[in-house]
């Protein structure tokens, strides 16, 4: 059974640029003034939200346009499903630094307001939804896991309508820190397109923030109203021996890929990889990629623009994705890279990857119609 995604909601972040807070100066990928001023006035609209975390809030709007823009009705029954790798980051860090500096009673909202299933309880309040929902954390992949649960779901008849995706909003000082303690963070030398997937190099990952939720639904249910539909699947774990587990010959997104396209009718046409712009990331994927397929198809990853999302970056991969397959156009790298490749004609399947810290990964192939 083919999944169809009949409607979606993005919060994309503009192109990454320079950064200053406090003292801390970084490069990253934040949301355009429009949509700051969305959130800024959701904010306003209910004295509730006023005290979720920004992650929260972004995920409340992504799932209000995932449910316009599949035309669904008001429906209670609807299942949620949303990944985060860190959750609500700015409001956990702010509290934890008031609890260390002032060594006072905490606002009895600093538990409700920060743990993980906050954002889609959120979510699900918003829409009036009373169906399952529940946030998970799977590292880089948890967009991508939240898809492949959806599915489950819906594939198992347990629910009809499911919304998924994942919400991220980590530029905050303590996130940029434990990134440049990896030794994988851009570096402020380089200005003109600081983050460079499939360079090698050296380290270029950036992170900026976005969400991305998709409303699903079974083939048989879509009437033919699908933006694109899911027909493979596949996942698969490595084995933990250093901090970020991806071993030099991408074992797991290997068997990821290969379980999605193990009933596939057609040849892959698009890779939108996870390659976040840094040495073993990228060389780890080329290798999978490359036991994998005897051609290499096209390949792309638009970290370069959005930076790592972490959480929600399998969810901007998945939207771009989309895009692909209504204008036909492949998006191009606006600097040199290692790639030798040439722009194929036409695009009806796109594979989608991603891969996390402890290994966990997850490709989702896609078919136009």
């Amino acid at each position: 059974m083919r999944i169809a995604i009949i409607g979606q909601g993005l919060l994309a972040p503009k192109e990454i640029s320079m950064h200053q807070d406090g003292d801390v100066s970084y490069y990253g990928a934040s949301l355009p003034k429009e949509k700051e001023d969305e959130i800024r006035l959701l904010a306003q609209e209910n004295s509730r939200y006023s005290s979720l975390d920004r992650c929260a809030l972004m995920a409340i709007l992504a799932g209000r346009r995932a449910v316009k823009d599949a035309g669904w009705e008001e429906d209670a029954s609807i299942g949620i499903n949303i990944g985060s790798s860190r959750g609500a980051t700015g409001l956990i860090e702010h509290y934890h630094e008031a609890f260390l500096q002032k060594n006072t009673a905490l606002s009895p909202l600093s538990s409700p307001t920060t743990t993980a299933g906050n954002i889609s309880s959120w979510v699900a309040q918003d829409i009036g939804s009373k169906g399952i929902h529940f946030t998970h954390s799977i590292t880089c992949s948890s967009a991508l896991h939240a898809i492949a649960n959806a599915s489950a779901w819906l594939r198992s008849g347990m629910a009809k309508r499911f919304i998924a995706g994942g919400s991220e909003a980590p530029l905050t000082p303590f996130t940029i820190a434990q990134m440049r303690a990896l030794r994988i963070y851009t570096s402020s030398a380089i200005r003109s397109f600081p983050c460079r997937p499939f360079t090698l190099e050296k380290n270029s990952m950036t992170l900026g923030e976005g969400a991305g939720l998709f409303a699903l639904e079974s083939e048989e249910s879509s009437n033919s109203r699908a933006l694109a539909f899911i027909s493979g699947i596949g996942f698969a774990s490595e084995a933990i021996e250093h901090p970020t587990s991806v071993s030099k010959n991408g074992e797991a997104l290997y068997q990821a890929m290969k379980m999605a396209m193990r009933d596939a009718k057609r040849d892959v046409d698009l890779i939108i990889t996870h390659a976040p712009g840094t040495l073993s990331g990228d060389r780890s994927e080329l290798a999978a990629i490359d036991r994998l397929f005897a051609s290499r198809p096209y390949l792309y990853s638009n970290k370069w623009r959005y930076g790592h999302t972490l959480g929600a970056s399998g969810a901007l991969s998945l939207a771009e994705g989309i895009t692909i397959f209504k204008t036909q156009q492949a998006p191009i790298f606006p600097f040199e890279t290692i790639l030798k490749q040439s722009v194929p004609s036409k695009i009806q399947t796109i594979l989608i990857n991603s891969i996390g810290f402890g290994g966990n990964a997850v490709s989702l192939f896609l078919e136009q119609n």
